[in-house]
């Protein structure tokens, strides 16, 4: 097993090689400075010069915030190369997988979303993943391309800084009071955890075409998260200045983009693949900060 793996410097890259290297794979990573995914050719060229059997993008504009200005930027990150990507894994003959996320939805339901379900993104960030995964299906409807989309939701990992456990440790050692958002809810992901459902499921011959969603088990609030990774970090005897954490309401906690206030992903579809149910997400939670500590 041959992998090209680009975002390979993000959390989620990191945790794929460390996956795939206990499958021995063979694994070609590179980051933004060494492929420009949004250039065709480079694109084409590096497939040419490795020789691929599977391309995993892991790579995206994951700025919420940021995007409502930046849409240009998100847009190409998120939806143009996808399509760079998907249109030169069929030229190859190549598996390829790309990551979404729960973005897509509006957060207005009140069940897990399954794959089936209409997609309503509410900001410019979730409308770029959104187009991604259109543009990819598109390439697939007419050109043989084998691929999967795999969303996601709520990811942090051991490496990199932009994940929500990682600020909660960073201000709850500086700070004794902090407000978290408690009417948010979904499910937060350990990027291992995503990495091994990738392998998994590229290891299993009989997945179809198509989207899947994987995230941990359970779901929870940004505010119920934060008190979880406060207490599993004073077990483990992290420094911690925090004494109070303050529930409070999406309106008290404006942001440049909307987020959906409920994003639970249904794992009915990818279960059948794995060899476990998802780990329940506080049990991956503690096995993270472990590692960090």
């Amino acid at each position: 097993m041959k992998i090209l793996l680009t975002g390979a410097s993000g959390q989620l890259g990191q945790d794929l090689q460390r996956r795939f290297a206990l499958e021995n794979a063979e694994i070609i990573a590179l980051e933004r400075q060494k492929l420009d995914i949004t250039q065709p050719q480079a694109v084409r060229d590096a497939i040419a010069h490795h020789h691929p059997d599977i391309l995993i993008n892991a790579g995206a504009y994951t700025a919420v915030d940021q995007a409502e200005s930046e849409a240009d930027l998100a847009y190409t990150a998120n939806a143009t190369a996808p399509k760079i990507l998907a249109e030169a894994a069929a030229e190859g003959n190549l598996t390829f997988v790309h990551i979404s996320t729960d973005y897509v939805f509006d957060g207005k339901q009140s069940t897990p979303y399954r794959e089936t379900d209409p997609t309503h993104p509410i900001g410019i960030y979730g409308k770029s993943k959104r187009d991604g995964e259109i543009a990819i299906a598109q390439v697939a409807q007419t050109r043989d391309l084998r691929y999967f989309i795999l969303r996601t939701a709520w990811v942090y990992g051991s490496y990199g800084k932009g994940n929500f456990v990682k600020t909660m440790l960073r201000l709850g050692a500086q700070r004794e009071e902090l407000k978290v958002v408690a009417d948010q809810i979904g499910t937060p992901t350990w990027t291992y955890d995503l990495a091994d459902a990738i392998a998994q499921l590229l290891m299993t011959p009989d997945w179809t075409n198509g989207i899947y969603h994987f995230t941990n088990s359970g779901a929870t609030s940004w505010y119920d998260f934060a008190i979880a990774i406060f207490e599993e970090a004073q077990a483990l005897k992290m420094p911690l200045a925090i004494q109070n954490v303050v529930p409070i309401t999406t309106p008290e906690y404006p942001t440049p983009a909307q987020r959906p206030a409920y994003s639970v992903l249904s794992h009915q579809k990818i279960r059948p693949f794995l060899a476990s149910p998802p780990p329940q997400w506080r049990v991956s939670l503690r096995q993270m900060l472990a590692q960090l500590s």
